[in-house]
């Protein structure tokens, strides 16, 4: 994992190359920036530093809202960009009085003074400081003024679609549609979360299944359906079928997470689980009774069983 270093313990260091934003997923748009940062440390023997912020910047510019949800948390991002080579993820507390600092504050104040920079890689349409003044020209124009370097990095499209954490939310969100998440992250989308205890009803016909209760309430939770998906239980990884949804057969109310475990059968309550999202496979939908019902899932079985024949579980991510 990166160092995960907050501002107030930052050592400054002159020799520095970074880049600044939320980076939430770390897809594939900010890949290219977070590399471009890493291959040019390397390459002045310097330091690579991303420098990101918590809370979402949105949840204290916008806080009647019901807040943003996450692609990933703090120390998924941080699994992340170590995955990428980067020496320190430098976390700036996010507040009301910090969202007022001008951009000429910011990079003066916090990135040269007391992060201290080399060069500075922005990418082509990066706005910050207060009311989202700075941009490119106010980067480059400190750097003369500070002695810095600057470097802006293009547009990223990914089958002609721009890569941005907004459609990375659209895609799992609003469309449930995975394959088109898994693409813009670059691996699957993956949610973390403990066992809890349920009412059985899988059990009892033929289809165990395991509650989830997410380790962060912010994260993302996929449209409504059932998916295939990889499950790392200590570290090993299984090959499952999830429900998101108010279970409509039984009248329920209230959104679960019941993940069921292919060839399992072993006692997971108050364990934590890795969700890995590999497809969608249907809308959730009632069924007039246990047998249809029944019936469905043996489908479900099928066609999710199918798909993981295709897709291995990401190994490479190991977040804890």
């Amino acid at each position: 994992m990166s160092d995960i270093v907050f501002l107030q313990n930052v050592r400054r260091n002159p020799n520095t190359v970074l880049t600044v934003g939320t980076f939430d997923g770390v897809h594939a748009g900010h890949r290219v920036l977070i590399e471009t940062v890493v291959n040019r440390a390397r390459n002045e023997d310097a330091r690579s530093v991303i420098v990101t912020f918590d809370p979402h910047p949105r949840d204290i510019i916008n806080p009647g809202s019901d807040g943003i949800r996450l692609l990933s948390t703090l120390e998924e991002r941080a699994e992340l960009l170590a995955d990428l080579g980067v020496d320190e993820m430098v976390v700036i507390p996010f507040d009301r009085d910090f969202s007022l600092l001008t951009s000429e504050e910011f990079v003066r104040d916090i990135i040269w003074q007391k992060i201290g920079v080399s060069e500075f890689v922005i990418g082509y349409d990066h706005h910050f400081g207060r009311n989202r003044e700075g941009t490119i020209e106010t980067v480059q124009k400190l750097g003369k003024e500070l002695g810095f370097e600057s470097k802006v990095v293009s547009k990223q499209e990914v089958g002609n679609r721009t890569v941005s954490s907004t459609a990375v939310r659209n895609a799992i969100q609003k469309e449930g549609d995975m394959q088109l998440a898994s693409t813009f992250l670059e691996r699957y989308y993956i949610l973390n979360g403990t066992v809890v205890h349920g009412d059985k009803r899988g059990k009892q016909i033929g289809y165990p299944t395991a509650n989830i209760s997410p380790q962060n309430s912010k994260k993302i939770i996929p449209k409504r359906g059932v998916y295939a998906v990889w499950v790392r239980v200590d570290e090993k990884y299984h090959g499952g079928m999830m429900n998101i949804g108010v279970r409509p057969t039984f009248d329920g109310e209230q959104e679960t997470l019941e993940v069921n475990i292919f060839d399992f059968d072993r006692d997971l309550y108050g364990k934590s689980v890795q969700i890995q999202f590999v497809d969608r496979i249907r809308d959730e939908r009632g069924f007039s009774g246990v047998e249809q019902l029944t019936e469905q899932l043996k489908n479900d079985e099928k066609a999710s069983r199918r798909l993981l024949k295709k897709h291995s579980p990401d190994i490479a991510k190991q977040f804890k």
